[in-house]
């Protein structure tokens, strides 16, 4: 992959992507909610909710992107996914009728899975964790030079998670402070490169797959561990380097939530929006309800609810 400065990811980007993909990807509903039905008095709550999104994530944005914005070979594309990229690159393929190859682990949840083969892609199962998958997928990229649709360490890639970011102010009136779940940072990296400092952005992670938090303690992106209830969409191993560098110039700071605040999301979310979000999904919102954010008084939040391909939520 060719290195590239952060300021080729910047508002125009974001702006072409959104036009190149409008008609493609899905214009996904906001919703507001009274935080004293979450036992949070007193606090404005606006849902995004990116689980609506074609494939069920986010994530159709830059698959679109990447796809409409770079030439294909004829051998198709191949991507590496915890499911949810994966599942977004092969419904991409599957509209624009280009063949797909993808390669997710086996904690890659049972949905994921059945969405990925649904869409008519090659799907290969392999290796405990992203990293070998992504293995898998570079080494058929070279052997057929199909082209490499990265999950979130490509500038086409976090243009389009950017254009989330356009969506919401073209939706909402007046929002001070974006919470988005993190796991290679290219969901982050993209919204926060859109607002560039206008917005507050709050990086959410598990504490048991925190790859933001550790890069930013080390100044660059290191390996960290990756024992998540959301590691098939917030443990990639390491944060992505294009995402980093814009991660830390533009995110106000990253918070931990733990695998019971995660689940506490889901039901909540459940029982009072009738929504069903995956962990990673909810991993944004468990950081408010949890009040490992705490918000300042009259400060109106937008939780991004990233995606629902979720086998079950319990009450």
């Amino acid at each position: 992959m060719k290195a590239l400065s952060e300021s080729t990811i910047d508002r125009d980007g974001i702006e072409k992507a959104a036009r190149t993909i409008a008609g493609h990807v899905r214009r996904t509903p906001v919703i507001e909610a009274d935080g004293a039905d979450f036992g949070l008095p007193g606090v404005s709550v606006t849902f995004k909710l990116e689980l609506l999104q074609h494939s069920g994530s986010f994530k159709a944005r830059g698959a679109f992107t990447n796809l409409l914005l770079r030439d294909i070979p004829k051998a198709g594309v191949v991507a590496a996914s915890g499911g949810n990229h994966g599942a977004a690159t092969a419904f991409a393929a599957m509209k624009l009728g280009v063949p797909a190859k993808i390669f997710v682990p086996v904690v890659s949840s049972a949905p994921k899975i059945a969405r990925i083969r649904a869409y008519g892609a090659d799907l290969v199962i392999t290796g405990e964790r992203y990293g070998e998958a992504l293995e898998g997928a570079e080494a058929w990229e070279k052997q057929t030079g199909a082209l490499s649709v990265h999950a979130f360490d490509q500038r086409e890639t976090i243009l389009g998670t950017g254009t989330l970011a356009k969506e919401l102010d073209e939706q909402l009136d007046a929002y001070d402070t974006v919470l988005v779940p993190v796991g290679g940072g290219g969901l982050i990296a993209g919204m926060a490169a859109w607002y560039a400092g206008k917005k507050r952005v709050i990086g959410v992670e598990p504490d048991g797959a925190p790859t933001l938090t550790d890069a930013l303690a080390a100044d660059r992106p290191v390996d960290a561990p990756t024992e998540s209830i959301a590691n098939d969409s917030l443990a990639p191993l390491r944060v992505g380097d294009l995402a980093f560098p814009i991660a830390k110039r533009y995110a106000d700071r990253v918070v931990l939530v733990s695998d019971d605040d995660i689940r506490a999301a889901q039901s909540s979310l459940w029982r009072y929006l009738t929504i069903v979000a995956e962990p990673g999904g909810a991993a944004a919102f468990a950081a408010l309800l949890a009040k490992r954010y705490v918000p300042e008084a009259g400060e109106r939040v937008c939780i991004v609810v990233s995606g629902g391909n979720s086998a079950a939520v319990s009450l």
